[in-house]
């Protein structure tokens, strides 16, 4: 162990000092979840997680041999949002997510997603490719009557051309869920592996198939922190029984490799509920993962 010890670590992302939004890589929290349908609580997760992060940084990646910490990245704090307002924060969400290189955002609800994904695709000019680990599909077309709930995100990003269907997948999935939206985002083209299928097939040939859909797109990773199993993740809004293992999702992140990323996030941490930080732990290491990812290349 080298440096200072992790308890006196700054309370950013793996304590970087560097504040800019002109870093190549920019972390910022995303403390917004109105529009959540069970459990509230989202909107400590960006501090949750920040605090949990470090935890990793006291040495390099143990598989890329690369350290996150020291890579060009940027802790330029929380977004501002509009208290009670869902549209008026993804707006301003959108807003501060235009002109930065690569975001890494950490929420917050799952709705928020629908704003960064605006923000991209102006910049990037096509639909995005997408890997969005999940319990749920998030394509319901409103939830319980509010159109832009955390259920809703890729409904519209289909709908508005942001995310190219055909080259989204979806892992992890196993929730109740109407016949009428599954039939819908299938039919859109998506393709969805579930926690039984990850639990069957195993993380190498789950990445396999992620490249195979994904391809050479622009592509965006999110990461709903439900994807895990409750035991490996309590604190989040809405855990559904049976899902991934930590180990699964990371074994297939680091297979990932060579695919064109382009912004990511973490969601749906939600601490009052965690155990001894677990959920927090798992949703910062997996921004380090990624982090690792990119610095590999």
């Amino acid at each position: 162990m080298s440096g200072i010890p992790t308890f006196a670590v700054p309370p950013t992302f793996l304590g970087v000092t560097n504040t800019s939004r002109d870093a190549d890589y920019v972390v910022a929290g995303i403390p917004l979840d109105v529009g959540v349908t069970n459990r509230t609580g989202a909107r400590s997760g960006p501090a949750a997680v920040r605090a949990a992060s470090r935890m990793l940084t006291d040495g390099a990646h143990p598989h890329f041999w690369v350290e996150p910490a020291a890579m060009p990245v940027a802790d330029v704090g929380d977004f501002a949002i509009a208290l009670g307002d869902i549209a008026k924060s993804l707006a301003l969400i959108e807003a501060q997510a235009e002109g930065l290189k690569h975001l890494l955002a950490i929420g917050g609800e799952h709705g928020v997603s629908l704003a960064l994904l605006r923000a991209l695709r102006k910049r990037v000019g096509a639909p995005l490719a997408m890997v969005h680990f999940d319990a749920h599909v998030d394509t319901w077309p409103d939830n319980f009557g509010q159109v832009y709930g955390h259920g809703s995100p890729f409904f519209h990003a289909i709908e508005e051309g942001l995310i190219d269907p055909a080259r989204t997948i979806q892992i992890g999935i196993r929730s109740p869920v109407q016949r009428e939206v599954w039939d819908w985002t299938v039919g859109k083209g998506v393709t969805i592996l579930s926690a039984q299928d990850v639990h069957e097939i195993g993380p190498a040939a789950v990445a396999e198939r992620v490249r195979a859909v994904v391809g050479t797109a622009p592509a965006y990773f999110t990461y709903d922190v439900d994807c895990l199993d409750p035991a490996f993740a309590p604190g989040t809004g809405t855990p559904e029984f049976a899902g991934l293992l930590p180990w699964q999702v990371q074994a297939i992140i680091r297979r990932l490799g060579g695919l064109d990323f382009v912004g990511m996030d973490v969601v749906e941490v939600a601490p009052a509920y965690d155990v001894a930080e677990i959920t927090a732990l798992s949703a910062a290491t997996v921004v380090w993962e990624y982090l690792a990812l990119l610095g590999s290349r």
